[in-house]
């Protein structure tokens, strides 16, 4: 693959005006969950990792909770937890973390990359992670490398947790040769997703196409000046920048969500590598046409209707230009905890003219609005689905759209899907609701 010079102008993505929407600055209560969570989607795409959070028992009881795993179930991650002793400074915690990593590897010689994982409380005591790592992969290689990341919920969103975990396995990545080209997919997908974009890759001809993170950890694919990245996810900043810092090129491109977004995506990707059109075209056509049909339903029972997105997991503005062009909602505000211009540009371009964006959180106003505006339907954390179902509001949890396969072609009636449950849901206890006024 011969890469596109990219000096050449490249052409607009769209939308109705070129100025910079005006953001709604937002400064007060957060209301966020943990980073640790990255965690549950990571160790099942990983499979030769193991990641240990060094945090308290809050920390456990939360990945047990949101993973549901069960202890006969050996998943790949753990808690070493950080006991009064540790805390109070009455036990060396670096000789604890030592004696714990030693036992779960003589354990887990399976594990092939260990990812000691920061937390709040390791993080408030100032246990340096890093330098442990770094000790810890001298005397473990070359059986296991063992690299450190933050999962901590300070100040972060929990999707900010994969970033930092992707981060760090950038500066692990072989260099690939100088005239070397290739295409690199950053962000978590499952397999299934990963398989159906590598086959539009190959049907373009793009054959040199490599995906971050890998299914194993231990095996990473090559980077280098000839590398360009697509992003998979938007809230990947750090990642892009360290792929930046070894010589690649992180191509602006919306998010692969429903048929449009996929399509400029994948075209980015083609253009970047002077892919001819009509094998484009050829390419992507039945699964463009699959998605198309498939999203037709989904937009007879959401167009017309409302939707609000609190900020939580930075998928709001992709998520929310895929529900006005493609489905026909009305974006009554759409709030992100960061907006980083350069990666959500091709974005920012295609909302309709109007938007109400707001970056931050005042958890209180924000609540004001909603409240006052009366979504159809409000997108948000775990913590204030329920308050706002008591209220009449009906509600889709974030989260949801980050485990679920959601990406391309094939998965845009299942995005979509998710956005139609909850009003179906709605209308079913509201129909129920009648019936006994009447009975």
């Amino acid at each position: 693959m011969t890469p596109f010079d990219r000096s050449d102008p490249a052409p607009p993505a769209g939308g109705c005006d070129d100025t910079p929407p005006a953001v709604l600055r937002e400064r007060g209560q957060h209301e966020v969950f943990c980073g640790l969570t990255g965690i549950i989607w990571l160790h099942r795409k990983m499979r030769d990792a193991f990641f240990l959070i060094v945090g308290s028992r809050t920390c456990a009881h939360l990945m047990q909770s949101a993973a549901g795993v069960m202890i006969f179930a050996e998943p790949r991650f753990a808690t070493a937890i950080l006991e009064e002793q540790d805390l109070a400074g009455l036990a060396d915690a670096n000789d604890e973390l030592d004696r714990v990593v030693d036992r779960l590897l003589a354990r887990r010689p399976d594990v092939k990359t260990l990812f000691l994982v920061g937390s709040c409380p390791s993080e408030v005591i100032k246990i340096d992670l890093s330098r442990a790592a770094q000790r810890l992969s001298r005397r473990h290689l070359p059986a296991t490398r063992v690299l450190a990341y933050s999962g901590s919920g300070i100040e972060t969103t929990f999707t900010e947790g994969e970033d930092a975990c992707l981060a760090s396995l950038v500066p692990e990545m072989p260099a690939a040769a100088a005239d070397a080209a290739s295409l690199l997919v950053i962000g978590s997908l499952p397999d299934l997703v990963e398989d159906q974009f590598a086959r539009l890759f190959a049907a373009m001809g793009l054959e040199n196409a490599g995906f971050l993170p890998a299914r194993e950890a231990s095996v990473l694919p090559a980077v280098g000046p000839g590398t360009r990245v697509l992003m998979a996810q938007p809230f990947l900043a750090a990642t892009a920048k360290a792929l930046e810092g070894r010589g690649a090129e992180v191509l602006s491109a919306p998010y692969p969500f429903g048929a449009e977004g996929t399509e400029a995506w994948l075209r980015e990707g083609a253009r970047a590598f002077r892919v001819p059109e009509d094998r484009f075209a050829a390419a992507i056509a039945p699964g463009k046409a699959r998605a198309v049909k498939a999203l037709a339903a989904a937009r007879e029972r959401l167009a017309g209707k409302s939707v609000f997105f609190f900020p939580d997991s930075q998928l709001e503005i992709p998520l929310a230009r895929f529900l006005a062009r493609e489905m026909g909602m009305t974006l009554t505000e759409v709030g992100t905890p960061y907006l980083h211009r350069r990666h959500m540009a091709a974005e920012l371009a295609l909302l309709p003219e109007g938007t109400p964006l707001s970056e931050g959180q005042d958890v209180d106003r924000q609540l004001d609005r909603a409240r006052t505006a009366r979504p159809d339907l409000t997108v948000c954390g775990l913590g204030l689905a329920n308050p706002l179902e008591a209220e009449g509001l009906a509600t889709k949890w974030s989260i949801e759209l980050v485990f679920s396969p959601v990406h391309g072609f094939e998965h845009a009636a299942d995005l979509a899907e998710l956005f139609t449950r909850p009003l179906t849901r709605r209308a079913l206890l509201a129909r129920g609701q009648d019936q006994s006024k009447r009975a």
